[in-house]
């Protein structure tokens, strides 16, 4: 079999939380309304995102903050004195009729589910996220698109200087970089006078700087599972128990089927703050008398997200008296864990079309560019990469026969965790300790094959991964020119003659198809994405 007639498969795996690294695996009207906006000249869209990352905590400022973190509760009332001093209240968050989501995986793709839904109601939405992938104006986003780098711009320096104006000798004058943003959005939403905000916590829950939210229309839990666990907990069940902490007293909550002990948790939380708490039914349920739903979003694990997003969204409407939902009523008593089902309903047109039309840039997105296809998921937790691998490999078998700098991280780190994850690749090529998620069935003619970069000796390390000093290096020892759109000006000097990756330079040259999986981060996918849709940088 020619070379030429052979499918390649890639990955990228996660360097570091930078785009300066990468491992190529081959396998009313209160607050700001009142304040005049400055007029001066320099204060344009890229000094406010300049002058924002300022307020990133840098790497070593990071560790000693970790060492000598205080009471979380403190820090979150640390964020309603913020909140003050920009001009509002916690009570002025009412108005934007907010759904709060959070969980450890799916929760951005649950919440632009829930957005594009409302949105096809005719409602005008509001949408914080985080993180951003290219532009951190896409972190705000008003009917399901970034601010413009006016309102940006606008609304950063009318906060920047509000905050500057209230400080004393009591307090800092600025927040760090996540809670000046989430302050931002709240003022963005009150003064663009959204009909409803869809909000995405940040890390865990309790102690989020999204949770001084008093009274969300509703509550969601995406999937549960191990992350950030110097922070939540080293089980999944701590986990559970910060992600509960955006329950409210009266308020209905929604989540997904969960493992045992951390749905448990989720239900003694509930039953604690006396919030009503409903388990999903399947997608499968609700599709039943009806056409199945189509969702904008690919892969099997995204069904779970829609399942969701769908009964907020339908929980939202009853509890605005929207378009004749009625009251919450739970569809049968609960035998799992004592949580009631959530109702089972036949999706409307609205809820279809937004189902459909959803688009979460980053999530099991596919760009196909001449020979190349790219596949990007910012899968970042094991359960979530084999989900994105699963995706990736349904996909196979389906074909046709700026502001993006990152001052947590030090370059030594970044580069570190580059040769580490190296080691890592290395490892499970010599010992093949997944085969059922990397290894495709034994090729068939036409079929796709892994690419080996060289042969390698016995006793000496294997030749499947490289480690290049930044995304673009890597995106163009895998595209060898060949993708219409990313078109680097020059090559680094001996890139595409690397002793160790030539050959496979050569294969990549000549092959008649080549897939690429990118995940692992959002930072890293966001990096990609800069690279090969411009237009998002622009």
């Amino acid at each position: 079999m020619s070379r030429a007639r052979n499918h390649l498969r890639a990955a990228l795996s996660l360097a570091a939380a930078s785009a300066r690294g990468v491992t190529t695996q081959v396998a009313a009207q209160r607050g700001l309304s009142a304040w005049p906006v400055p007029q001066e000249p320099s204060m344009e869209y890229q000094d406010a995102v300049r002058m924002l990352n300022t307020l990133q905590t840098n790497a070593g400022y990071l560790e000693q903050v970790k060492r000598q973190r205080g009471d979380p509760q403190t820090q979150l009332e640390a964020m309603e004195l913020y909140l003050a001093r920009s001009g509002l209240q916690v009570e002025d968050l009412d108005r934007l009729n907010i759904i709060h989501v959070t969980g450890t995986k799916g929760k951005g793709s649950t919440c632009a589910f829930t957005e594009c839904i409302l949105r096809s109601y005719g409602l005008k939405t509001g949408f914080f996220s985080s993180p951003h992938l290219v532009q951190v104006r896409e972190r705000i986003r008003i009917n399901g698109q970034p601010i413009s780098p006016e309102l940006f711009t606008k609304y950063f320096w009318r906060l920047y200087h509000r905050l500057e104006e209230t400080k004393d000798g009591s307090c800092v004058s600025m927040p760090p970089y996540f809670r000046f943003l989430t302050l931002m959005a709240f003022h963005v939403f009150l003064q663009e006078k959204v009909d409803l905000a869809v909000v995405e916590v940040g890390i865990g829950g309790a102690y989020d700087c999204t949770n001084i939210i008093r009274k969300p229309v509703v509550c969601g839990v995406s999937s549960l599972g191990i992350d950030h666990t110097s922070l939540l907990g080293d089980t999944v069940e701590k986990i559970a128990w910060q992600k509960g902490g955006i329950f409210k007293r009266g308020v209905p909550a929604f989540t997904v089927l969960q493992p045992e002990g951390p749905l448990a948790v989720l239900r003694d939380r509930a039953q604690q703050i006396s919030c009503p708490l409903y388990l999903c039914p399947t997608l499968e349920a609700l599709e039943e008398g009806g056409p199945p739903l189509a969702l904008g979003l690919e892969g099997e694990h995204q069904r779970s997200n829609a399942a969701l997003a769908l009964q907020l969204a339908h929980c939202w409407l009853q509890r605005q008296d929207r378009h004749g939902a009625g009251e919450l009523k739970a569809s049968r008593p609960g035998l799992l864990w004592q949580l009631p089902l959530a109702p089972v309903f036949q999706p409307t047109s609205h809820m279809r079309l937004g189902l459909r039309n959803t688009e979460w840039p980053g999530r099991t997105q596919v760009l196909r560019r001449g020979p190349l296809t790219w596949y990007l998921d910012g899968a970042h937790t094991p359960s979530s990469v084999q989900a994105c691998v699963r995706w990736f490999r349904q996909a196979l078998q389906g074909r046709e026969r700026p502001s993006q700098q990152n001052f947590t991280v030090t370059l030594d780190q970044v580069l570190l965790r580059c040769l580490e994850h190296q080691q890592h690749w290395n490892h499970l090529d010599k010992e093949q300790a997944s085969p059922d998620l990397w290894s495709a069935p034994s090729p068939e003619p036409g079929g796709p094959t892994s690419l080996l970069l060289a042969p390698h000796p016995p006793h000496t390390c294997s030749a499947s991964s490289l480690v290049f000093s930044c995304i673009s290096h890597a995106l163009q020892w895998i595209s060898q020119g060949r993708d219409p759109v990313f078109q680097p000006p020059t090559p680094p000097k001996g890139l595409l003659t690397h002793p160790v990756a030539h050959s496979g330079a050569s294969v990549l040259h000549e092959a008649a198809a080549i897939h690429v999986l990118v995940t692992g981060s959002l930072h890293l996918v966001g990096g990609v994405l800069k690279l090969l849709e411009p237009a998002l940088s622009q």
